[in-house]
């Protein structure tokens, strides 16, 4: 009994240090929004600030173009889960339901794709956006997000079509019902809470992604926000850390909001796709 609670306290401990070690940069990083210049300048840090203050986001506000730069962020995150959840999930259907080679060759090569680095294809959607004109704009920015989403999108859409019973389909199919019907009808309703969190997962990673849109955005009225945060940072690297602190605060809270509302279909969408049938 003493050896249980022990672990369990051991448990317990070691939990709370990794929810520490998680919730610590983002903690800093609000303290720092609020800091005025002098405290941010001390040689001697305190971990709240001692006279609180909102210079810092009037200050990047000022500075930056933050309000259109957030909305292009959106623009393009919000089209690139749209799109690449639409795409996704007929196509989930047919490898979860068809399990031929040729699906599990194409199951096979989603998941070695995922290891590619963005620098390894990046010249070549560079190249592929540029005969289609579609450089320095956010529709070739969201096709970007879609190819790059798509994969890891499928793989996990894959899993909750195979935990929906294939007996509905089957009793839909004796009613009349056809391929599009079923998937329409009876299959995407129950694939919600994993549709959700396909899309979620496309969403925050095209909001939070900097490389692609810092290589095909040139024209500063289109750079989305991760971009635009890095002008906080000087010619020689200095970093006017205040202002950069409140934008970057300002940058998360859009995921944060959106993880909050749809927290609970997340959670059945990832119990939906850890159960086969």
């Amino acid at each position: 009994m003493r050896t249980s609670r022990r672990a369990r306290a051991g448990q317990y401990a070691a939990l709370l240090a990794y929810l520490v070690f998680l919730a610590f940069p983002f903690l800093w990083l609000v303290s720092t929004a609020f800091k005025p210049a002098r405290e941010l300048a001390s040689l001697h840090p305190t971990w709240l600030p001692q006279d609180p203050t909102l210079d810092n986001f009037r200050q990047a506000f000022d500075e930056q173009p933050l309000l259109r730069a957030a909305f292009n962020s959106l623009v393009a995150a919000l089209g690139a889960a749209v799109i690449a959840v639409l795409i996704a999930t007929p196509m989930a259907y047919v490898i979860a339901r068809h399990r031929t080679r040729l699906a599990k060759a194409a199951t096979g090569w989603v998941v070695v794709s995922q290891a590619f680095p963005f620098v390894l294809v990046i010249i070549p959607l560079f190249l592929v956006l540029k005969n289609l004109r579609l450089i320095n704009s956010v529709g070739g920015l969201v096709m970007v997000y879609v190819v790059w989403a798509l994969p890891f999108a499928l793989w996990m859409l894959v899993g909750y079509v195979r935990a929906v019973p294939a007996e509905m389909e089957e009793a839909a199919a004796v009613d009349g019902a056809g391929k599009v019907r079923t998937l329409v009808s009876i299959t995407a309703p129950l694939l919600a809470p994993g549709i959700v969190a396909t899309a979620l997962f496309a969403f925050i990673s095209a909001w939070n992604e900097f490389f692609f849109a810092l290589v095909l955005l040139k024209t500063p009225e289109k750079q989305t926000l991760p971009v635009v945060l890095t002008h906080f940072l000087g010619a020689e690297g200095v970093a006017d850390l205040g202002p950069l602190a409140a934008a970057a605060f300002l940058a998360t809270i859009p995921s944060l909001v959106v993880f909050a509302l749809i927290q609970k279909r997340i959670t059945g969408g990832m119990l939906a796709g850890a159960v086969k049938s």
